[in-house]
């Protein structure tokens, strides 16, 4: 059975075009052409580079964090409670004010202390700053380096400069080593991205990422398989060329660099609308969608192929939105933060302020106002509009 489906599969009338064999793809004369085997590889290096990054951050990116004055948060450590940890997973991490009240008298608690033990129980599964900072450092890197290489192998090839050199001879183009290592090294930097979406930082586009990290691993796959490597190459440095200028605004972000920050965020604005709505679309899509049809009759892998880079074209609209929206606050508020947020939808230094407000009124008499909300708990039918306490 599974012969017959690899026979199935791996039909001729599925990835090439009419009159086109396998045979004709063959190794001969000196050339090489490309394999679905050479995928392999990319599942070992992918491991490879998950070590590396491992090693990166702890060396490189934690003591370059330190630089910037980014120390590792020390979470502070919170009573257990089995009532309250059990609503808190269960029913939800948000309680609102009469759950508060409730909480407290079945705890014989002050409602104070059952908001303060939310709160830290909430900051107990934040990300702390360092791990961001170490996370957007990483991938800055990889992005820098990738990016670099990208225009190194492809700044001499005719088909950058001319987009019908894409189909010029095709599907007989040879593979060269500096296509080989560019698309082996950048599909095993996004497998590696999958491997370690569980421990990465989840933030509420964490299903877009899912998608994006598979697309981009599915339409390189089937473009290699199918030798789309000419046009596969120009989707890749069009799209990593935007990524390096996003992390390094984070990461100063992160070390509260608000000037740099929004700096480089508008460069990578405008490099994101300029390659992903304009250049993508109209060059790149163009290139795979239209020019093929002069050489070639449409054929299934020509179809799949387009449909992938719609579902990427997609995608791109999709962060072009939340992009656009913090251009939009940043106008309004002069400063950027980014709107897709952490789980817990909070920002840092909102919640920093709120526990220094709360360290202040411990102080000077949040004991008092413990003891007024509690008696006016008795009688809280008497406060107008549901307001509780002070």
């Amino acid at each position: 059975m599974f012969q017959t489906f690899k026979e199935w599969f791996w039909l001729e009338r599925f990835w090439l075009p009419p009159t086109i064999k396998w045979s004709d793809l063959e190794d001969h004369d000196g050339l090489i052409f490309v394999k679905p085997s050479h995928l392999y590889m990319t599942i070992p290096y992918a491991f490879v580079l998950i070590i590396i990054r491992h090693f990166f951050q702890k060396f490189i990116a934690s003591p370059l964090a330190k630089t910037f004055g980014i120390k590792e948060e020390v979470q502070k450590k919170i009573t257990p409670n089995t009532v309250l940890e059990n609503f808190f997973k269960h029913s939800t991490r948000k309680p609102s004010q009469t759950d508060i009240y409730g909480l407290a008298k079945k705890c014989n608690l002050t409602e104070r202390q059952v908001e303060r033990w939310f709160r830290s129980r909430q900051n107990q599964d934040r990300p702390c700053r360092m791990k961001k900072f170490q996370e957007a450092c990483w991938r800055f890197t990889f992005y820098l380096i990738i990016t670099i290489a990208g225009i190194a192998f492809l700044y001499d090839k005719p088909w950058v400069y001319d987009l019908w050199e894409v189909w010029n001879g095709y599907p007989r183009q040879p593979l060269l080593p500096s296509q080989y290592w560019y698309y082996i090294l950048e599909m095993s930097f996004y497998w590696s991205l999958l491997f370690s979406l569980g421990s990465d930082i989840k933030r509420k586009d964490f299903l877009a990422h899912v998608i994006h990290h598979l697309a981009a691993v599915s339409l390189m796959s089937f473009s290699w398989c199918a030798n789309y490597i000419r046009s596969g190459t120009l989707v890749m440095i069009v799209h990593d060329v935007a990524d390096i200028w996003l992390e390094s605004a984070k990461m100063f972000s992160y070390a509260g660099w608000k000037q740099t920050c929004n700096t480089l965020f508008f460069i990578f604005s405008t490099v994101f609308l300029i390659s992903r709505l304009i250049i993508f679309p109209f060059w790149i899509l163009y290139c795979t969608l239209i020019l093929p049809l002069h050489y070639l009759q449409p054929f299934f892998s020509y179809i799949f192929l387009n449909l992938q880079l719609m579902v990427l074209q997609v995608l791109n609209l999709y962060w072009s939105y939340f992009i656009l929206k913090m251009l939009k606050r940043s106008i309004f508020t002069k400063s950027i933060r980014d709107v897709r947020s952490d789980s817990e939808g909070e920002y840092e230094e909102e919640e920093d302020e709120e526990e220094e407000e709360e360290e202040k009124e411990e102080a000077t008499g949040g004991k008092e106002t413990d003891r007024l909300k509690n008696s006016l708990g008795a009688d809280r039918h008497l406060i107008p509009n549901g307001q509780h306490g002070c």
